[in-house]
């Protein structure tokens, strides 16, 4: 008879392998993600001309040329995309309206600080880290030069954007290295990887972060043991070294309210909190806040400084014809106002279709699924986004 541990890693170690191998199928032959090419109709679109025009610059020469398919149908990969645009804002002074209709990136010396977004809420299912993933992959599809934070041990956030943990990584290579509290302590950049998606790089998850949760009650219990920095303050700390080659950071957190979340709170300068719109996730929420105001106003007396350019409920998994969500949904209307996001997040069996080869809704390519249900949700999402980077823009001072 095997002992219980030994069952449960001899599981852990069949599943990891099973995973490996079906990455190694889905991405062919490096068994790596690789991001779809857009037609010239989408890159027009994400680039903000017509698409004759794009024909124009591809036939003048201008900028990175479009690989020519079938039927002489173009296609841009990201990078091509993101060229593109640092082409078309060069023809135009900096800092203009017209260069950054075109390169959205910010402006230090206009005061436009690095946007430091945290995605948060301590029960499991709420959407949290299709929100990060998709929001990241939004806000570099739109230019914005873009760092994913995976923060959950877990790593869900880090798979979708091409990692298998446990194969991919070995040790100091997530946050953790860059929080922790003893010599072996490394700078963020040397932790952060570029992914498939051009304009947006991860620092990573897996097990290791947990660790964070461990060692912080054990420095916290020495006279001034704090490696020179509070626990509160070693994220920001963290992203600073590198804030500025970003213009967004995204921060998935845990599914608790431990050290680090605490810490991505402190770091955070705007917050997005998930709610799927059902009774009893929302009296969890209630219980996350009571919480997080309480702990969050230790850290405050401790000399935390906590100002938020924006705090907004999302709602997720939302149907809206379920009557049940649709009053819950009024309810928190009623409640909150205008800090609830005017669009929500759709319950949308295409999310899940997308995550069996672990792609989101923005990776795969509308032919499969069908019109309706693909058209249906990306818009639901895009509008969320869109709505996420109104308040971006706003809180730089800019008019969109």
């Amino acid at each position: 008879m095997k002992t219980a541990d030994d069952l449960i890693a001899d599981d852990a170690r069949l599943l990891s392998s099973q995973l490996a191998a079906m990455r190694a199928r889905l991405f062919p032959p490096l068994s790596q993600k690789v991001l779809r090419s857009f037609s010239s109709g989408e890159a027009a679109r994400l680039i903000g001309v017509s698409d004759g025009y794009l024909r124009q610059l591809s036939l003048s020469g201008e900028g990175p040329q479009p690989e020519i398919g079938p039927g002489g149908r173009r296609s841009y990969t990201l990078a091509d995309i993101n060229a593109l645009r640092q082409h078309l804002a060069g023809q135009h002074d900096k800092g203009s309206a017209k260069a950054r209709q075109y390169l959205k990136w910010r402006d230090p010396d206009a005061g436009e600080h690095l946007q430091v977004i945290a995605v948060t809420n301590f029960k499991g299912g709420s959407g949290k880290t299709t929100t990060s993933a998709h929001l990241a992959q939004y806000f570099a599809l739109e230019g914005y030069r873009t760092l994913g934070i995976d923060l959950d041990p877990q790593a869900s956030f880090s798979t979708l954007l091409g990692y298998q943990p446990e194969h991919d990584l070995s040790g100091n290579d997530t946050l953790y290295g860059a929080i922790r509290y003893d010599g072996e302590r490394r700078p963020l950049a040397e932790i952060v990887q570029h992914t498939y998606f051009d304009g947006l790089d991860l620092v990573p998850g897996n097990l290791e972060l947990q660790e964070f949760e461990h060692t912080t009650p054990r420095e916290l219990a020495k006279d001034g043991g704090t490696g020179g920095l509070p626990f509160f303050v070693r994220v920001q700390s963290a992203i600073a070294e590198v804030a500025d080659n970003y213009d967004i950071v995204i921060l998935d957190c845990p599914p608790q309210l431990g050290f680090l979340t605490l810490g991505a709170l402190c770091a955070a300068t705007s917050v997005i909190v998930t709610v799927h719109p059902q009774m009893l996730d929302v009296a969890s929420m209630s219980q996350f806040l009571f919480m997080t105001a309480d702990l969050l106003s230790v850290v405050r007396e401790a000399g935390g400084t906590l100002q938020f350019d924006f705090l907004r409920y999302l709602l997720t998994r939302y149907e809206p014809h379920d009557a049940p969500q649709a009053q819950i949904a009024g309810f928190l209307r009623a409640q909150f106002g205008d800090r609830v996001l005017t669009n929500a997040m759709l319950k949308s069996t295409a999310i899940a279709d997308a995550g069996l080869t672990k792609q989101t809704l923005y990776e795969v390519g509308r032919e499969n699924f069908s019109r309706g249900t693909y058209d249906r949700v990306v818009e639901s999402l895009t509008a969320v986004n869109d709505e996420i980077a109104a308040l971006v823009q706003k809180s730089w001072g800019r008019m969109r």
